[in-house]
């Protein structure tokens, strides 16, 4: 190779590493909004009691939905669960609202993607674990297998990479984060 067309790819690759570290987070960022803070403040919904307090006060769904085996162990009463079940329903479904939001804005964005990555494995452990889908191969999906379908294991692989993009990456320019001064490169182009 000669040191000519060398320098034209490092030259190159260079400046696709810059737009990248530019793109790559508002395009994540952009996925996300289209894909998946949809999904998660659906379902949070799902959770909330009736009344202005329904926020503090879960629907009975949402002890089904994070505590399955618990719930139906005390007969369907929520009233039966303890404060710890309690602060989990309402902290988790705070979370799936919040998490979101503070993605999509591009707030705090690192800490926010980290949240929904702890938050996407307790979910997925729940459906595997307490909603029994260990137990079925089509939900529970195989890597390597040449079927990228699987609910928990090939998809939710693709919510981690995005959701790891934004914690490495950041928000990207687009952002408050950016506009705030909390993003490393805003701090390093005022210094």
């Amino acid at each position: 190779m000669t040191d000519r067309l060398k320098a034209a790819l490092a030259r190159l690759s260079a400046a696709l590493s810059r737009a990248g570290d530019e793109a790559l987070p508002l395009l994540a960022r952009l996925i996300f909004a289209a894909s998946l803070a949809g999904y998660f403040w659906a379902s949070a919904a799902t959770k909330l009691g009736e009344g202005i307090f329904g926020f503090l006060r879960p629907s009975s769904g949402a002890y089904a939905q994070i505590f399955p085996r618990q719930f139906e162990a005390v007969g369907y009463n929520s009233d039966a669960l303890g404060l710890w079940h309690w602060a989990v329903v309402v902290l988790g479904t705070w979370a799936e609202f919040l998490l979101p939001l503070l993605i999509l804005a591009g707030l705090m964005t690192r800490l926010a993607a980290l949240g929904m990555i702890g938050f996407v494995a307790v979910q997925s452990l729940t459906d595997l674990y307490g909603h029994g889908g260990l137990a079925h191969a089509a939900t529970l999906g195989a890597w390597f297998d040449r079927a990228p379908d699987g609910v928990i294991l090939d998809q939710r692989l693709f919510w981690g990479l995005l959701l790891a993009t934004l914690v490495f990456k950041g928000a990207g320019a687009l952002s408050l984060d950016r506009v705030l001064g909390l993003d490393r490169r805003a701090a390093q182009q005022t210094a």
